[in-house]
C-alpha cells in the first residue's frame, strides 16, 4: 500500500511538473546556470530558464566595498538586471597562500538586496595584456613569473604563458574564488564568470625568450593538426608567416583552458574570455593589437585549445555600423554564443543592442556605467549624465518585463534585429553629393541608405528610419542614429516585433509574390512575469496601412499575415 501510495504522488508530481512546464521556477529554484546549445541557437539558463543579460558593466576600480554605493544607481536607472564587475586577484591573494573573499561576500549581499545577477571578471594574469591586476609577490617576482621577452631582447610587462609557475599560481587562486563561490553562493547570484580580461601582448607577436623558441620549434600539438586539418610539423612548417600569432595564441589558450577546466571542477559554472579586438578590415599586424587573443583569425585556434571555455566575447569600442556589424557576425557562431561582454556606453553603441539581439544573443554590456568619476571617452562617453544612462535605460526598459519570454523566444524561433545603419545624418549630405545629381535622386538614395530588408523566409520586413506615420515620403534617418528593431518568428505567418523609432513593413518574398496577401492582425500587449503574452489592443487603420511605426515609447506587437486565394469575378 505504502509503495502503492509512492508510486501515485510520483506520478503526480511528475504530471503537476509537466502541466506547469519544467522550468518553472520552484522547479528550478537553484539550478546551477548553463550555456546551452540546440541546432546552433544558444541559451544562457538561470534558474532553468533562458535568461537575457541586460547588463551594467562597471569602470575597473569599481571592486571594492567603498564603490559600490556609486555603483548601484546607475545599475538601477539603466533597468539592468546583470552587474558585470571585477574582481582581482591582487586583493582576494594579496600574499601568497592567504586569501580574502571579503570583497566577495559583500557584493553577493549587496547584489541579492538590489536584484541583481552578477557576472564576475577575473583579473589576473592578463588585464588588457599586463599583470596590473595581480598581486605585488607576482608583479615584482620576473625570475619566477616571467615576462614576454621581444625579438631585440627587451622585456614587455606582459607575463608568458609558457611558464607553469605562472599558471599554477593564477589556478590556484581562480580555484579558491570559485570553491568560495560554491560555498557561498547558493542562491546563484553569480551566473557566469570571465576568465583574465583581454588577453594577449601589445608590442609583439609572441613570446621569444629561449624558453619559448625551444616549444616554437617543437613539432604543433597533435589535437591543433587534427581540428585544423593541417600537416603535422613545427610552428613555422605548418604555419609560415601566421606562426608567431598562432604559435601565441594556442599558448595563451591552453592556459587559460586549464584555468577554466580547473576552475569548473571544483564550481560548474559558465565560463567565458572576452577579446580586444583588431579591426576585421584594417587589422594591422600582431603586437599593433593584442596578440595571442582570440581575436577573429584564430578563432579556430581558441576552439581547439579552449574546450572548456564556453564562450568567446567581444569587446566593442568601433563607432560606425559597418564594423560593429561585421564583429557581430564574427563571434555569433554555430559554436559560439554571442553576448557582447563590453562595449562603449556613448549614444552611438546603444542601438548595437538591436543586432545583437537579431543574431541570437544572451546578452549586452556596456562599459563603466557607475558614478565612480572615471571616463575612457573617446571610446565612451565624456560623462556620467542622466542622459547617457538612459540611452541605455529605455532599451533595458522595454525589454526587462520580457526578458523570460524572449530568451526562451530566441532560444526556440528564428530571430533577426538591425539597427540604423547610417552612423549621423551629416552623412546626409556626403550621400547627396556623391550618389545624385538632382534632388529627386539624392532623396531616392538617402531613402535606401536608410532602408533595410530581413529576408524572413515566406515574408520580407522593410526597416525604416526617419519617416512621418502617416507619409510614404522616403526616410530620412534620425538624428542622432538610434532606430532599431527586432523581429521573432512565433509561427509560418506569425512574427513578435518591437522597436524604436523605426518603421517595420512586412512584405510578400519572392515566393509569394503573385498571391494575394494581407494583415490578418496585429495586436500590441505584453507579457508577464511569467512570459505570457498579455492582450491589450488592436492595431488597424492609419496604425497598420503605413507599415508598424515604432516611436520612442514601448510598443510590443504581434503580428499575422495570410495569403488568400481572389474568388471568381
Amino acid at each position: 500500500m505504502v509503495i502503492n501510495r509512492l508510486i501515485k504522488l510520483a506520478i503526480f508530481s511528475i504530471s503537476l511538473v509537466s502541466l506547469l512546464g519544467a522550468s518553472s521556477v520552484w522547479a528550478a529554484k537553484g539550478a546551477m546556470p548553463e550555456l546551452v546549445n540546440k541546432n546552433g541557437r544558444f541559451a544562457l539558463m538561470v534558474d532553468g530558464e533562458p535568461f537575457l543579460i541586460l547588463g551594467a558593466q562597471t569602470n575597473n576600480s569599481a571592486n571594492y566595498v567603498a564603490a559600490l554605493k556609486d555603483v548601484w544607481p546607475v545599475y538601477e536607472k539603466m533597468n539592468a538586471n546583470t552587474l558585470v564587475i571585477p574582481v582581482a586577484w591582487e586583493q582576494v591573494e594579496p600574499q601568497e597562500g592567504e586569501f580574502d573573499f571579503s570583497f566577495v561576500d559583500e557584493l553577493l549581499k549587496q547584489s541579492r538586496k538590489n536584484d541583481a545577477r552578477l557576472v564576475l571578471l577575473w583579473f589576473a594574469t592578463w588585464k588588457n595584456n599586463a599583470p596590473h591586476y595581480a598581486p605585488a609577490w607576482v608583479k615584482l617576482d620576473d625570475k619566477r613569473f616571467p615576462r614576454v621577452i621581444k625579438q631585440d631582447g627587451d622585456t614587455l610587462n606582459s607575463l608568458s604563458p609558457i611558464h607553469r609557475s605562472t599558471l599554477e599560481a593564477d589556478k590556484k587562486a581562480f580555484t579558491k574564488l570559485m570553491a568560495h563561490l560554491k560555498k557561498v553562493d547558493k542562491q546563484r547570484t553569480v551566473i557566469m564568470v570571465q576568465v583574465e580580461n583581454e588577453v594577449g601582448t601589445y608590442g609583439a607577436a609572441r613570446d621569444y625568450s629561449k624558453a619559448a623558441q625551444k616549444v616554437f620549434n617543437a613539432p604543433v600539438p597533435a589535437k591543433l593538426v587534427n581540428d585544423l586539418n593541417v600537416p603535422a610539423g613545427t610552428w613555422p612548417e605548418v604555419f609560415g608567416s601566421d606562426a608567431d600569432e598562432f604559435f601565441h595564441a594556442y599558448h595563451i589558450a591552453a592556459y587559460v583552458n586549464e584555468i577554466a577546466e580547473a576552475g569548473k571542477k571544483t564550481y560548474n559554472l559558465p565560463l567565458y574570455v572576452n577579446v580586444a579586438l583588431r579591426n576585421p578590415f584594417n587589422p594591422g599586424k600582431p603586437g599593433q593589437y593584442s596578440s595571442g587573443g582570440p581575436t577573429d583569425n584564430v578563432l579556430d585556434i581558441w576552439k581547439s585549445a579552449g574546450e572548456s571555455i564556453d564562450l568567446i566575447a567581444p569587446d566593442i569600442y568601433f563607432r560606425d555600423h559597418k564594423t560593429v556589424t561585421k564583429v557581430l557576425d564574427l563571434y555569433a557562431r554555430e559554436d559560439n554564443a554571442l553576448y557582447v561582454a563590453e562595449i562603449g556606453n556613448d549614444q552611438p553603441f546603444a542601438r548595437f543592442f538591436w543586432d545583437t539581439l537579431g543574431r541570437n544573443g544572451i546578452g549586452f554590456a556596456p562599459f563603466g556605467m557607475d558614478y565612480t568619476d572615471y571616463y575612457n571617452y573617446p571610446l565612451g562617453a565624456q560623462n556620467m549624465s542622466d542622459e547617457t544612462i538612459a540611452h541605455f535605460g529605455e532599451l533595458y526598459g522595454l525589454f526587462k518585463p520580457m526578458t523570460k519570454a524572449w530568451a526562451k523566444i530566441s532560444f526556440e524561433h528564428k530571430v533577426w534585429g538591425v539597427s540604423e545603419p547610417v552612423d549621423s545624418q551629416a552623412a546626409n549630405a556626403k550621400i547627396w553629393n556623391a550618389e545624385a545629381s538632382t534632388p529627386d535622386e539624392a532623396k531616392q538614395a538617402i531613402g535606401e541608405s536608410y532602408t533595410q530588408t530581413l529576408d524572413l523566409g515566406k515574408w520580407d520586413a522593410e526597416i525604416t528610419y526617419g519617416r512621418p506615420m502617416f507619409w510614404i515620403e522616403p526616410p530620412v534617418g534620425n538624428n542622432p542614429a538610434s532606430g532599431g528593431a527586432v523581429i521573432a518568428q512565433l509561427g509560418e505567418d506569425e512574427f513578435l516585433v518591437t522597436g524604436y523609432r523605426a518603421r517595420v513593413t512586412f512584405n510578400p518574398s519572392q515566393e509569394i509574390k503573385n498571391s494575394k496577401h494581407m494583415i490578418v492582425r496585429v495586436e500590441e500587449g505584453h507579457f508577464d512575469n511569467n512570459g505570457k503574452w498579455v492582450f491589450e489592443r488592436v492595431w488597424n487603420g492609419d496604425q497598420t496601412d503605413w507599415g508598424l511605426n515604432f516611436t520612442s515609447n514601448k510598443h510590443v506587437l504581434k503580428v499575422k499575415l495570410a495569403t488568400y486565394v481572389a474568388g471568381e469575378r
